[in-house]
């Protein structure tokens, strides 16, 4: 994760399209964050290209959050309000995204807000490349924390990326407030079984980062600078990086990833794509180029293919630098 700020939006690699933004459903999921489901709310609702709808998903709260949304929303026919018992934040993007019916869907943690022009930016993007499945955006640290945390230093089209993700479990995404896909993509990558759920109660972003890349998704990521991710206690991910290297949470990502592996029929005749599926980036960087080409290198064409395909990935990498 590269702490930088963003470069402007308005990347030369893509040219928005006036008026062509898609319909945007946004999903609040929310569990006792009463003291800021507001602000994420209202924020959504306060977009300069405002959304088809936000839908608030109150996971089972006890601390009277459902009272006080009922209250402030409930006669706002913007806003759609669902209760439920407390199922965990897979169940939350379930249900939530099975009432969406935007072209594109947002996923918005409680407690934390976008800035005004989020879904403007977003929806360029989605509308001037129609091929984008997937977008993620840098976040800005508030509450006991500030700065930038983002992918990189300026707008990038990854491509695909789903022999990184299915060899080597690489996340190419973002907490969940920095995360829209397209609605078919969404419901693809949502249909898990029952299990899963009791499983990812917490960091379901996985799913969507992970799923949308095995799924075949291309990727590209938007450093927005309007996504406020609220820093309260240790929630920040990069807090918890040393606990994700331990053997139960790569287990259960591993999982995961192979779940939507076997869905996707992905063999070790995928390998032989490496060169193919790093060729789809708009730019290469060095890292990138090794964890390719180990994967060229593992195909099953002969060996001097193999070699050459990794070699080529390497010289990309190169010239990237």
């Amino acid at each position: 994760m590269v702490s930088r700020r963003p470069s402007p939006t308005s990347a030369a690699c893509w040219r928005p399209e006036v008026d062509a933004a898609p319909a945007f459903s946004v999903v609040v999921t929310n569990y006792n964050y009463r003291d800021f489901v507001a602000e994420a709310v209202d924020g959504a609702l306060a977009q300069t290209r405002a959304p088809l709808e936000v839908i608030v998903v109150d996971d089972g709260s006890t601390d009277g959050s459902p009272d006080y949304l009922r209250e402030r929303y409930g006669h706002d026919a913007r806003v759609k309000l669902l209760y439920g018992e407390n199922g965990g934040q897979l169940a939350a993007f379930q249900r939530g995204l099975a009432a969406a019916t935007g072209d594109v869907v947002c996923f918005l943690d409680a407690d934390d807000r976008w800035g005004p022009d989020y879904l403007r930016q977003v929806g360029e993007l989605f509308a001037a490349r129609k091929d984008i499945d997937f977008v993620f955006s840098n976040v800005r640290l508030v509450g006991n924390e500030s700065g930038m945390q983002g992918y990189a230093k300026e707008a990038m089209d990854l491509g695909y990326t789903v022999l990184g993700t299915w060899v080597r479990a690489r996340w190419y995404g973002a907490p969940t407030s920095a995360l829209a896909l397209r609605r078919k993509l969404a419901e693809r990558v949502l249909d898990l079984p029952p299990e899963f759920t009791a499983n990812w109660r917490i960091s379901a972003d996985n799913c969507l980062v992970f799923g949308a890349s095995v799924l075949g998704a291309r990727k590209y990521y938007l450093p927005t600078g309007n996504v406020d991710y609220r820093i309260h206690g240790r929630n920040g991910w990069w807090h918890e990086q040393a606990r994700m290297r331990e053997f139960a949470p790569q287990f259960r990502s591993r999982c995961l990833i192979n779940h939507y592996a076997a869905r996707m029929h992905l063999d070790v005749h995928t390998l032989d794509l490496a060169k193919a599926e790093f060729k789809s980036r708009e730019r290469c960087d060095w890292e990138e180029a090794q964890i390719y080409a180990g994967i060229a290198l593992h195909g099953r064409v002969s060996w001097w293919k193999r070699f050459e395909r990794a070699l080529a990935i390497l010289l990309r990498g190169l010239r990237g630098r």
